[in-house]
């Protein structure tokens, strides 16, 4: 390959970044950069799409400053991005017609109360693999159209477009000329069947969406559209695009049925191949699509924590125990555990594998002698309890007893959480050396289409330990502990009146 080098972008929930990979998976220049998250309402998270776009397309520009480089030393770019949130836009203009609805946001949840009152919750997951909740994009394209004015009239009308953030870069990358997907980002939708791999036209009635808003639907590898040379300086093929949750287990190189990882981000993710077979849940957990190559499509279980590495943001920012986010493991190793606190980051509602979007956060177990320290202690716990959730659900559907873990993301850097994982799993925890593998999964989604490289065995050859976490607790410990955090989500549950 003359062009010698793959452009990530990566647009998180509270941040934009872009990494430039080179051929050993290594990370060559890195940019990001935050952006406001719009808070109108307990529980209603939104951003501003101008403002994703623009943090986006700043960070590509200076990583590819920072890695010395011009366009065309880029063979292609690949896009992973927060999932579920929902933008609509102008296809004349490109504008937003609205604020985007992040995926954390519970706005929608009265339209979900509505649809299983209907009768309608099994078709929904039988099509889709998903729970009908106010997570996905669907019911959040029927809010808008139900509350903007004229705006249903004008999407009947093919004046107004969906899309994912993966949609709206694609769209502004090209300048308007692609208005597309992948199956991944789609099938996280709740109008899009993952079984015939199509928008599916009774979901779709049911709740109201015109089929005309919708952006063709692509494998998660192969040409996508060209950015054009207004952004980079000249055109690159952009060929690789996934969520995030899916681009990271594809960047740890989960490849065969059975493999799992866990990414500690803003949420919490376990996601588990299970191969070509769409694997319905019996424990409340979803069926999703992994990715697609050619013609084949992976399939995987998944579990979402919604409060994740965003319980140390609250920290921070809410209760303002902690001045920058990298404090929170001083302040929580400053004492040698919680002393009986457990927090459940309930802020907005709880994901798998109990759905509740009336959940609130709890914080139980606090004596006179409680500090700031056990509570921040309590905090990175519920991340690793969280995560135990979603394993049991895993392992119940699966019917295959987990023999390790791969972990990435922001907080997996964190030893302390790491080890408290591995031990409240009573499971190996192994972290890799490259820890952005969610762009990584995007590089190499778009390096496999334009052979930057041959295969995934090339690709897996890549991935390198950097400390396993082995269980250090005494069986009796972790089960008495465990008991007591399912005790306090039983506190957090239903608790917001509706």
């Amino acid at each position: 390959m003359a062009k010698q080098y793959i452009l990530a972008l990566d647009q998180g929930t509270t941040s934009s970044r872009a990494i430039v990979f080179g051929h050993d998976g290594q990370s060559v220049a890195v940019a990001q950069q935050e952006f406001p998250q719009i808070l109108p309402a307990p529980g209603i998270v939104e951003h501003d799409p101008e403002a994703i776009w623009s943090s986006q397309l700043a960070v590509a520009r200076e990583a590819l400053k920072k890695a010395k480089l011009t366009a065309t030393d880029i063979a292609a770019i690949g896009i992973t991005n927060q999932r579920e949130t929902t933008v609509l836009w102008e296809r004349a203009t490109g504008r937003p017609v609205a604020n985007a609805i992040v995926w954390q946001s519970r706005v929608t949840a009265p339209i979900c109360d509505r649809l299983k009152a209907d009768g309608h919750e099994q078709v929904f997951r039988d099509k889709t693999g998903l729970v009908v909740d106010a997570y996905f994009s669907g019911t959040k394209i029927k809010h808008l159209l139900d509350t903007v004015s004229g705006l249903r009239q004008r999407a009947e009308a093919g004046e107004i477009l969906f899309g994912t953030v993966d949609s709206w870069l694609l769209w502004r990358l090209t300048g308007g000329r692609r208005h597309a997907t992948d199956v991944s980002n789609a099938s996280r939708t709740l109008i899009f069947n993952i079984h015939t791999l199509d928008w599916d036209d009774e979901l779709l009635n049911i709740l109201g969406i015109p089929r005309a808003m919708l952006p063709e639907v692509c494998p998660s590898s192969g040409l996508l559209g060209q950015a054009a040379a207004e952004w980079f300086g000249a055109e690159i093929p952009i060929t690789g695009c996934a969520g995030d949750q899916q681009a990271a287990t594809f960047g740890q190189a989960c490849f065969e049925p059975g493999s799992a990882k866990n990414t500690y981000g803003t949420g919490c993710f376990l996601l588990l191949n299970t191969g070509e077979k769409a694997v319905a849940s019996q424990n409340k957990l979803l069926t999703t699509i992994g990715w697609q190559l050619g013609d084949k499509v992976t399939y995987c279980l998944e579990g979402s924590v919604f409060i994740g590495g965003a319980v140390v943001q609250w920290l921070r920012d809410g209760l303002g125990i902690i001045a920058k986010s990298v404090d929170v493991e001083a302040l929580a190793n400053s004492v040698a555990d919680s002393d009986g606190v457990y927090l459940v980051p309930a802020f907005v509602g709880l994901g798998a594998p109990y759905w509740d979007p009336y959940a609130r956060g709890t914080i139980v177990g606090i004596t006179r002698g409680t500090t700031a320290a056990h509570i921040a202690h309590a905090a990175i716990e519920s991340m690793a309890f969280q995560s135990r959730d979603l394993l049991e659900a895993m392992e119940r559907d699966s019917g295959v007893p987990l023999k390790a873990l791969k972990v990435d993301g922001g907080a997996s850097v964190n030893d302390r959480l790491m080890q408290f994982q591995a031990d409240i799993l009573g499971t190996p925890v192994r972290r890799p050396q490259v820890s952005e593998t969610t762009a990584l999964g995007a590089a190499y989604l778009a390096g496999l289409a334009v052979g930057y490289w041959q295969s995934q065995a090339e690709i897996a050859q890549n991935w390198a330990l950097d400390r396993e976490f082995t269980p250090e607790m005494q069986k009796s410990d972790r089960e008495r502990r465990y008991g007591v955090w399912r005790k306090a989500v039983e506190r957090a549950l239903d608790w917001e009146g509706h």
